[in-house]
């Protein structure tokens, strides 16, 4: 399909791995074995591991490209020193890559990127960091000095996570590849149960829930030897006066962003992309039917979702002010595609909130999730690469609380306003031992802290740098581990170019005014469009994933907590309030609908997410300190 950019990408894979100076590693290539197949949904094409003496690496693999040169793990060696690279994620500046790096002396055997992924770290080491356009988390041990180097791409689109003890360090893609790991005990403490009831279904960066499970967070990279453990960051969001006139900024982002389109449609299997005839994946559409087409390589596959009877329950609210059927179809007609509808019942949206939860590993957006699982495994009957338009919203300011006085001025995070809902389905003693009030602020002033502010900011200025701060760190995250999680789960690689570092860089800062320009929001993103799309669509309200509206969805999650509730065995149970749950379930659902996490998630979704809980604590064994 698509070679608008020569070189490959061949590596949306699961990685994993045991570095351990107290014991011989090659009697446990057992263990190594089911950390692997742990996760075989993201990479169900091959395998392969690699053990030494202290260090036991292992790979899943999805082959996009170059099936005999991409095998992982990858060992080179170079100036005498023996090296084994595990690689997850895509590089988009590959042919760009290698041309500099062969006028260093360096051959190639492969057009794969995770030859040249390892090659640049070989030549440049950690330096070789500042040098990629792409989403990834990859490993590099060094046999002979003994050294584990980790990093993870910037804004955090493959994910990496770990667990650190004295003398042994683990890692893998996802927490079950840890946990598969009889080391790692599925265990919470109190912090754990905050992140579930007072954070979730968002989770704070670095913060793996389980007990002595972190996260490598974005733009960050560790270095693990018999020193112990290190970790710096080499990127951060930098604050600084943007130079450019709108005509000027305009003209950039529609640059950057057909750019970053283009790249991501580098794949030799079919190339499909989202279509909810909103403007962001409408946007990415346009661009990919447009580069396909004049490749002769269209027409573009495009895919949305919908729900049974859908159009007989849907209410517009201020989140959802319209349907999206009638903005596909027109987008669609208008840049010539081959659209594929995806419909959804609403008795398997339900069913599938558990094989959503596996995806996760933790309790997540519930049928918000599970649609997202549903949709990828679609997909992947016609497809193995897509393109979403996810993450636009938080770089250039679709959500609703960034234009409200009520959410501007709110003490907490602007999805997550409502935590008199939250503390009222909790029981007291959880309450009490979760201070959830302390520990939602607490996370709250955290970020805060970590806005890089200009000192010329006047007062508005500096609390939307701060809310914009707030969307980009604590919420995008969670939209990108439910695009990861869903899709790797289905074996659909989605790739999401509005997360491309130069836009987020650029877009970052630029001022308000050019950001909600026309006094819209997203209003720059908008005019850096126009002649791309229909004008209606250009100027359409934004309206988020669709979800049902179907009552039957919010009868069969009630009456599945209800089962729930009746069961003493359940282990929900010790941590929320019975008799609150039940009076909500008893109450009209279209009366309570106003979110109580995002834009998305009502009365049915906290019902759902508490099953995800329960099933969760039951599942995984968890147990809580």
């Amino acid at each position: 399909m698509a070679q608008c950019y020569a070189g490959g990408i061949d590596s949306m894979c699961g990685i994993t791995g045991w570095i351990d100076w107290s014991r011989d590693l090659r009697n446990e290539q057992s263990v190594l074995r089911d950390m692997t197949d742990a996760m075989i949904k993201r990479g169900p094409d091959a395998s392969g591991t690699w053990v030494s003496e202290h260090a036991a690496l292992g790979h899943r693999r999805l082959i996009v490209v170059d099936p005999a040169g991409g095998g992982q793990p990858m060992v080179r060696l170079f100036r005498d020193q023996l090296f084994v690279m595990l690689y997850n994620g895509e590089l988009y500046n590959t042919e760009e890559l290698r041309n500099q790096l062969k006028s260093f002396g360096h051959r190639f055997q492969s057009h794969s990127d995770t030859e040249v992924l390892f090659t640049a770290y070989l030549q440049w080491g950690e330096q070789c960091l500042n040098k990629l356009n792409g989403i990834f988390s990859f490993a590099v041990w060094n046999e002979n000095q003994q050294q584990l180097f980790m990093a993870r791409d910037r804004l955090g689109v493959k994910p990496l996570f770990y667990t650190f003890k004295e003398k042994s360090f683990l890692f893998g893609s996802e927490i079950k590849a840890l946990l598969a790991n009889p080391e790692v005990q599925p265990v919470i403490d109190r912090e754990g149960l905050a992140e579930i009831f007072a954070i979730g279904p968002a989770r704070t960066p670095g913060h793996g829930v389980f007990k002595e499970i972190k996260e490598l967070k974005p733009g960050d990279y560790l270095i693990f030897d018999r020193n112990g453990l290190k970790i710096n960051s080499y990127w951060r969001l930098e604050s600084r006066e943007h130079p450019d006139d709108l005509p000027s900024t305009i003209e950039k982002v529609r640059y950057l962003v057909e750019d970053a389109v283009t790249r991501q449609l580098v794949s030799d299997v079919p190339v499909c992309t989202f279509l909810s005839g909103g403007l962001d994946s409408s946007a990415i559409s346009a661009i990919a039917a447009a580069a396909m087409n004049k490749n002769g390589e269209g027409p573009l596959h495009t895919y949305s979702v919908d729900y049974a009877d859908n159009d007989r329950y849907f209410q517009a609210n201020d989140f959802q002010p319209n349907a999206d059927g009638p903005w596909i179809k027109e987008v669609s007609r208008h840049i010539g595609t081959r659209h594929h509808n995806i419909t959804i019942d609403s008795s398997l949206l339900v069913d599938s909130l558990l094989d959503a939860m596996r995806a996760r590993d933790l309790p997540g957006m519930a049928d918000i999730d599970s649609s997202l699982y549903l949709f990828s495994a679609e997909i992947k009957k016609g497809a193995t690469v897509a393109l979403s338009g996810e993450c636009a919203d938080e770089v250039f300011g679709g959500y609703p609380w960034l234009r409200r006085k009520d959410t501007i001025e709110a003490d907490t995070f602007p999805w997550s306003t409502r935590l008199d809902t939250r503390l009222s389905i909790l029981s007291p003693e959880t309450r009490q031992y979760i201070e959830a009030e302390k520990y939602l602020a607490y996370r709250y002033h955290q970020a805060l802290g970590e806005v890089p502010h200009l000192h010329e900011e006047n007062e508005y200025e500096r609390r939307m740098r701060e809310i914009f701060y707030l969307n980009l760190t604590r919420w995008m995250p969670t939209l990108l581990d439910r695009k990861d999680r869903m899709s790797m789960a289905c074996s659909l690689e989605v790739r999401v170019p509005f997360c491309d570092h130069r836009i987020v860089e650029y877009v970052w800062n630029v001022p308000i005014e050019q950001k909600f320009a026309g006094d819209r929001e997203k209003g720059l993103l908008r005019l850096a469009l126009k002649g791309l799309l229909p004008q209606g669509v250009l100027e359409r309200k934004k309206s988020p994933y669709p979800k049902t509206h179907h009552p039957l969805y919010f009868e069969k999650v009630r009456d599945w907590l209800f089962e729930i509730l009746d069961d003493p065995a359940s282990p929900i149970l010790p941590f929320i309030n019975e008799e609150k749950i039940r009076e909500m379930a008893a109450g009209d659902v279209r009366a309570s609908a106003k979110p109580w996490f995002g834009q998305l998630m009502g009365v049915s979704q906290l019902f759902a997410y508490l099953i995800q809980v329960n099933t969760w604590l039951k599942e995984y064994r968890v147990s809580v300190q």
